[in-house]
């Protein structure tokens, strides 16, 4: 047992708080100064014995509860009482009765006036939010019965509802409502209601009840009233505990009395009896008399301040377990026995007390105190939330915005010389590093010409500097190297050389430069070590040998990233310059970090991004920790607490940066200016006295800590623990120290070197153990804000008593926690070893839910709450990883529970997490439909399976977008390890949830592929094909790429609006386009093999193929693959191996011209003026069905582009674009994007305006400008875009291809008023998949089309319906797309080419259509979708569909690709065109 628990065990939570002694008069002062917290000392002088005095009460504990033994093992409250509030509300003039936060983030406060003689009691209820129709729903109650009774005395506009209770309109005022009760009965005790927003009906409870405010009594009814003095001792301590057993000064322990006996006396008041009160405060009823021993004079004669103090050291040599009430007073009575016995042994009070301070009492524990379960309590019960009250929207704006310049530097001496170097040697150079000495560089530059190895190391050092040498043969061996490769003036050592640097022969140079020159004819050599000597003192990299690496690949290569796009530049060069001043120490960095948060906040997320990089850095070594300078800890706790005070205040004004602001936090540590700090020092020293280590590994690490702390530290510290356990076996030690990184190298780098191993005796176990146990929360306060069990400390609080020169310590309780939190924290902390962790992984979430209000808000420790909120999330990823094996037997609803409550704690720590919360509602709805056995439960979670992998792909993006280019600009900057560099966001990812719940993904999935019938494979194009296996990252990258064989892709990434390259056979992907996307028909169109893997396995096999030729053999569902080898090679080139450039003869097309036209109706449709599209939207008018709707359209015809692009008013537009074809047919392909802006700044010819709104209004469509002239604007701006599309680059190459004359090819314009769809829908008459004619096939996503034809991620629902069946749909797949397209009332002008379904070559869809107004792009909640959740509603709206679809078909007598929407149930079809 640690001295600071003997001093102060109720400090510690570890037993019962001392009771403080009663006062006879019941106006006295109350408690007595401190005698509320009264501590155990251990430390009385001998012959002291005999005047010691129990602490405890003897009216308390010998009689009022039956001499129970008082003793709280662990962090519990003691079992002597219940706590219990007794009361809500405090007696005062007026007091907040009551604060809760509702759903919505809605808040209500209650405040009560207590009234004063002949006054009334007033209730005042508060609530932010605002409503015309917000009612109070109450009633009272009196005399302790629950029954309302409705008060005489009401506010104005007070309805009686049913005579069950009333109802009180709300007062508005701005975003808040308010209602004020009088109350005149003093009979009247509480008040109860609900609030009710009748408009909507909408109820707010008090977690389903009703609000219950009691009322406080009228002092008249009190005068006459007393209450025993020992049950306001009992009712104090139960305050003193409900408030977080807070540290109080001697006036507010008297308030605090005081207030005791206040509620106590309201209670009798309010009819109450003394017994029952007495009953309800002791659980009177529950306990049982404690036998008394026969030798019960004797038993006294111990004192119960040490029976306490033994009974603690029983309960921590078994393992801290969870004792029951009664398991709690045997012990009580095992360690007096234990005293007996020394007692009896004839060793008196003093000597007994000494020994127990030295932990010499013999105990007998028995081992299965350990490890029975039932001594802790086995799972929470977790409370039911809305998963939208956790829903963060909080983006960051873009910082493209910011435009800040940056003077170009100047280039250093070194620099100048790697240029000079370079252009001398060409292109022969192999690698090249700066190092950063201080304030000095050193160059290493490596190159091979002629076959020889050729070594530059150039340095801008003024003084006389020695190279120390040698080479290698293998990495990192030093061997002398042959005379023949010596430098003039070198010196032949036993293993090396010694080289000085000589002035640079490149004389040229402005500046002096010290250079040697290594050429190495020799073969067989790797690589160079050395390291430089300056003044006789030795100069190392970051405390080890340089090593120059001479092949080709090497990972200490230094790249150049540029220019430092996509970065907060000016900030990282900032930081780059102070990088010197920061490797000072500790103290230094992060006093320098805190100057720059504000220059931070003004570059916005790359100015965070760019902080935490350097930290990140920082703690994973990359950057030197301490470099000749000395500090004391504390100096170092007060830069970080002044830099995490800084980041603290960011995290509340700047919600769109707190998901960075926690990641910088994670990295810094938490602390704490003062004692914490200094307590690092100076109880190393108590250590060593205490043990008698004075000498060897403990000094040298005494040396180090009074020199710098550093996180090192709490390795090393752990790396003690480890070697002490395991009975002082050496090579644990330096296990626990490699696991962590830290090398015997590392060691002695420490300016404060390390250079013994750690050698104790045995007889300093049991002392080493405990002090280093308490030394290692002192070291976590300081480097580990993560660690969950100081995160948990600093919030609960804890105090520790100074031993001589050391410094006590003191943190007090967070104050205002949720109630019952710290018992939760409790069971965190014991279950946190377990191996089935899913009760563990309950509390974790459980406490991050209770406390995520608090850190939404100012609060003076909530820089402790967001440690302690870092720890929990941190602690999620851990319990996650041990938890694996749990998995291995279990089925898809406790992996799907497991993936649920990682999704939670990720959406927890974002700043933008809509997507996320909807995963997780996805989830609930998949788990509640397995537990009900639903038929397509396996479907759907599927579907929330692939969606929430379009999260976690979507956060890698944005890591790999913000933080990665600061990586490398940084890494650049600072010579930092190129690995280090490439691997830094894949790191930062790892360090998260999103890792751990990617590998959970990947394990579900087969499962519910496999439940769901669907297969390894989903074929889009089935086609038989024989091709070379090609891997690519994207197929976007290589569309406009022509393959001169017969190519498979495997491509990593498919959108869905990509053009497949020519020579390609076959596309493979692990992605999800949809199967009516734009590539899928494509695929079809031109008899390529489409289809997607969802199995890894056989994705990993078919890359390993690479090079290979395969025959690839789909089916509807499944591909058959083989590699073609030998004779069968020959055999295959007559099936697909002929190259083809094209379809044998070019596509033709007639080049259209203006008929005189600007405008036409529908009725005016021919194939002369417009496309397709237009013709055929115009043929289904009035042959349809009634419950098909066709949107009206109107058209500028062929020829229009031209006829406005001829007109005067564009004669300059006209010239540019004349010199951009020039150009584009010179093979200049960025005159595209070129040509496409050109064409947006044509201007409208008057004529065009007026046929164009006379044409538009004569059918019934809205005219544009008839809401100004802005709106007409965008309505051209929206034509110009669809006549640019012509030149946009998928349809450029496309034409060409096919030998199609792009001169030729010409644009009408369909317009037709937007639908605002509440479903949007593509229809293949015949199934594309299998070619089964008698099968409808159908993909609908919500909202706009747009979404299923772009390059929207995630799959559509898609169906298949029989058309001799129409009425039962069969859905093959539930809707991943995480967005939904959602428009205004607006006109969409859609392009209608001549190219578009030509025979042999399918255009449809290479063009734009451009809505007049921007479409909102809203994040979906399928949840709440019918569509998804209504079977019926289903049933009905896909069956319309497949049913519109045969209609179609029938009216043009053969298969229709049909585009349309759903709005309030109604179908709509918007074009339609042959299937191809």
């Amino acid at each position: 047992m640690s001295n600071s628990i003997g001093r102060n065990v109720l400090h510690q939570s570890l037993l019962c708080s001392t009771v403080f002694e009663h006062q006879s008069n019941r106006h006295s002062s109350g408690i007595p100064a401190n005698s509320l917290f009264q501590a155990v000392s251990i430390n009385q002088p001998a012959g002291a014995s005999a005047a010691r005095k129990s602490p405890l009460s003897t009216k308390f504990y010998g009689t009022s509860l039956n001499a129970r033994p008082k003793m709280a093992m662990g962090r519990h409250r003691p079992v002597l009482i219940t706590p219990r509030a007794v009361l809500a509300v405090d007696s005062a003039s007026e007091q907040l009765a009551g604060k809760f936060n509702l759903e919505g983030n809605v808040e209500l406060q209650i405040t009560v006036g207590a009234p004063t003689p002949g006054s009334l009691t007033q209730v005042n209820i508060e609530i932010s939010y605002s409503s015309n129709s917000l009612l109070l729903h109450w009633g009272a109650i009196r005399d302790k019965k629950e029954k309302w009774v409705l008060p005489s005395r009401q506010p104005d506009g007070t309805k009686n509802y049913k005579n069950r209770a009333l109802r009180t309109p709300f007062v508005s005022s701005a975003s808040k409502s308010f209602v004020k009760i009088e109350i005149d009965d003093p009979a009247i005790v509480a008040v109860e209601f609900l609030i009710l927003d009748e408009a909507q009906n909408k109820w707010f409870k008090n977690n389903g009840a009703n609000f219950h405010v009691k009322l406080p009594i009228r002092e008249e009814l009190i005068q006459n009233v007393s209450v025993p003095e020992d049950l306001v001792q009992t009712q104090a301590y139960l305050r003193w505990e409900r408030k977080g057993k807070q540290i109080y000064t001697p006036e507010q322990e008297k308030e605090e009395y005081e207030a005791a006996r206040t509620e106590l006396l309201e209670e009798i008041v309010r009819g109450t009896s003394v017994e029952d009160l007495r009953a309800k405060l002791t659980n009177k009823n529950d306990r049982q008399e404690i036998k008394e021993s026969s030798s019960h004079g004797t038993k006294n004669a111990i004192p119960d301040d040490l029976v306490q103090i033994q009974s603690y050291i029983r309960w921590e040599r078994a393992g801290k377990p969870n004792y029951s009430a009664d398991q709690q007073l045997r012990e009580f009575e095992e360690a007096r026995k234990e005293l007996q016995s020394e007692l009896e042994k004839g060793i008196s009070l003093d000597e007994i007390w000494k020994k127990i301070t030295k932990g010499e009492i013999q105990t007998k524990v028995s081992d299965q105190l350990k490890t029975k379960k039932y001594f802790r309590t086995e799972r929470i019960q977790r409370k039911q939330r809305d998963f939208m009250q956790i829903l963060n929207k909080h983006v960051a704006e873009p910082t493209e915005k910011k435009n800040i310049s940056v003077e170009p530097k100047a280039l250093t001496p070194v620099e100048l010389f790697v240029g000079a170097t370079e252009e001398q040697e060409g292109d022969s150079i192999l690698n090249k590093k700066i190092y950063k000495l201080a304030d000095k560089e050193l160059l290493v530059l490596v190159h091979k010409p002629g076959g020889k190895t050729k070594i530059h190391l150039a340095t801008d050092f003024k003084e006389p500097l020695i190279l120390h040498w040698a080479l290698s043969k293998k990495a990192g061996e030093w061997l002398a190297p042959p005379p023949s490769v010596l430098p003039a003036g070198s010196v032949l050592l036993s293993g090396s050389v010694e080289t000085t640097f000589t002035t640079s022969s490149l004389a040229d140079l402005p500046y002096q430069v010290q250079s040697i020159e290594i050429e190495i004819e020799e073969e067989g050599y790797v690589g160079m070590p050395f390291v430089l000597q300056s003044g006789g003192n030795w100069i190392k990299n970051k405390g080890s040998d340089f090593y120059v690496d001479f092949s080709y690949e090497s990972k200490q290569v230094q790249q150049d990233f540029g220019d430092g796009k996509g970065t907060a530049k000016a900030l990282l060069e900032k930081i780059a310059g102070l990088e010197i001043e920061a490797q000072k120490s500790f103290m230094h960095r992060f006093n320098i970090a805190a100057d720059l948060i504000q220059e931070a906040k003004e570059a916005g997320e790359l100015g965070f991004a760019g902080i935490l990089v350097w930290m990140r850095f920082m703690a994973t070594r990359q950057l030197i920790w301490n470099k000749n300078y000395n500090v004391k800890p504390r100096e170092i706790s007060k830069a970080q607490d002044r830099l995490t005070d800084l980041l603290q205040n960011v995290y509340i004004s700047n919600p769109e940066y707190r998901e960075i602001v926690r990641m910088i936090l994670s990295t810094v540590g938490r602390g704490g200016e003062g004692d914490v700090g200094q307590r690092i020092r100076d109880e190393i020293l108590v250590i060593q006295r205490n043990n008698n280590c004075k000498g060897g590994m403990m000094e040298e690490w005494h040396q180090k800590l009074h020199n710098n702390t550093s996180p090192d530290d709490v390795i090393i510290c752990q790396a003690l623990i480890d070697y002490i356990k395991s009975d002082f076996d050496i090579s644990a030690y330096w296990k626990t120290l490699n696991d962590n990184g830290i090398t015997k190298e590392r060691l002695l780098s420490y300016d404060r070197a390390i250079h013994s191993e750690p050698n104790f005796r045995r007889d300093q176990k049991d002392g080493l153990l405990r002090d280093l146990g308490n030394y290692m929360r002192t070291l976590k306060a300081v480097h580990s804000g993560a660690d969950l069990e100081s995160a948990i400390t600093n919030c609960l609080g804890y105090r520790s008593e100074g031993q001589g020169f050391m410094v006590g310590v003191q943190i007090n309780p967070i104050p205002n926690l949720p109630s019952g939190f710290p018992e939760l924290l409790q069971f965190v902390s014991e279950h946190v070893e377990d191996r089935n962790v899913e009760a563990l992984l309950e509390g974790l979430l459980e406490a991050r839910q209770e406390i995520r209000p608090l850190l939404c808000k100012h609060n003076d420790r909530l820089k402790d709450l967001l440690f302690l909120d870092i720890a929990l999330e941190s602690s999620v990823r851990t319990a996650i990883e041990k938890g694996y094996e749990e998995l291995n037997e279990a089925g898809p609803e406790k992996i799907m529970y497991f993936v649920s409550l990682i999704l939670e704690n990720l959406a927890l720590s974002l700043d933008d997490n809509e997507d996320l919360i909807y995963c997780l509602k996805g989830w609930s709805n998949a788990l509640s439909m397995s537990k009900s056995k639903s038929d397509n439960w396996a479907l759907f979670a599927k579907s929330v399976l692939d969606r929430t992998r379009l999260a976690l792909a979507g956060k890698a993006d944005w890591y790999q977008k913000v933080l990665q280019p600061s990586a490398e600009y940084l890494g650049t900057l600072l010579s930092v390890d190129k690995w280090a560099v490439d691997i830094f966001t894949e790191e930062m990812i790892r360090a998260g949830s999103a890792a751990a719940l990617s590998l959970l993904l990947n394990r579900l999935d087969p499962v519910l592929r496999k439940t769901a019938s669907l297969g390894s494979w989903q074929v889009i194009s089935p086609v038989e094909v024989f091709g070379y296996v090609a891997v690519v990252d994207e197929l976007l990258a290589v569309q406009d790429k022509s393959y001169d064989r017969p190519t498979i892709l495997l491509a990593r990434r498919v959108k869905g609006e990509e053009e497949i390259p020519d020579g390609t056979v076959a596309v493979l992907t692990a992605d999800m386009p949809d199967v009516l996307s734009h590539v899928s028909v494509r695929a079809r169109n031109c008899k390529v093999c489409f289809a997607t893997c969802f199995d890894p396995n056989i994705l990993a096999d078919l890359q390993s193929n690479e090079g290979k030729m395969l025959h690839l053999k789909p089916t509807s569902a499944d591909i058959a693959y083989s590699v073609v080898e030998g004779s069968e090679l020959q055999d295959s080139s007559s099936a697909n191996l002929k190259e083809e450039d094209g379809p044998s003869s070019s596509v033709t097309l007639v080049k259209k011209q203006f008929a005189g036209r600007y405008a036409i109706t529908s009725d005016e449709f021919t194939g002369e003026l417009v496309g397709a599209k237009s013709r055929n939207i115009a043929y289904l008018k009035g042959k349809v069905p009634s419950w098909i709707g066709i949107p009206t359209s109107v058209a500028l015809p062929f020829g229009v582009f031209e006829k406005v692009l001829s007109d005067n008013i564009n004669q300059a537009v006209a010239e540019k674009l004349q010199i951009l074809k020039q150009k584009l047919g010179e093979e200049d392909h960025s005159a595209l994007r070129e040509i496409r802006e050109t064409v947006l700044q044509m201007k409208a010819p008057n004529q065009l305006v007026q046929e164009l709104k006379t044409k538009m209004k004569s059918s019934g469509m809205p005219w544009p400008g008839d809401e100004g002239e802005q709106r007409w604007e965008q309505a051209w701006m929206a034509i110009k875009k669809v006549w640019a599309s012509k030149w946009n680059e998928r349809a450029f190459f496309s034409t060409r291809r096919v030998k199609l004359d792009h001169e030729y090819l010409c644009m009408a314009v369909l317009v037709q008023e937007i639908i605002n769809a509440d479903y949007a829908f593509v229809i293949h008459t015949t199934n594309p998949s299998s070619g089964d004619s008698s099968e409808i096939y159908a993909e609908v996503v919500k909202g706009l089309g747009e979404t299923l034809v772009g390059a929207y991620p995630g799959r559509a629902l898609s169906f298949v319906c029989k058309k001799n069946d129409l009425k039962y749909p069969r859905v093959l797949g539930y809707p991943s797309k995480p967005i939904g397209l959602f428009i205004r009332r607006s006109i969409i002008f859609r392009s209608d080419s001549n190219g578009e379904d030509l025979e042999g070559y399918a255009g449809a869809g290479l063009y734009d259509s451009v809505p007049m107004d921007e479409a909102e792009k809203v994040v979906l909640d399928y949840s709440s979708d019918r569509l998804i959740t209504d079977g019926h509603f289903q049933q009905s709206i896909l069956s319309s569909i497949a049913r519109a679809g045969c209609e179609i078909e029938e009216l043009f007598g053969s298969a229709q690709d049909i585009e349309g929407v759903v709005r309030d149930g109604k179908i709509y079809v918007v074009q339609t065109r042959p299937q191809m």
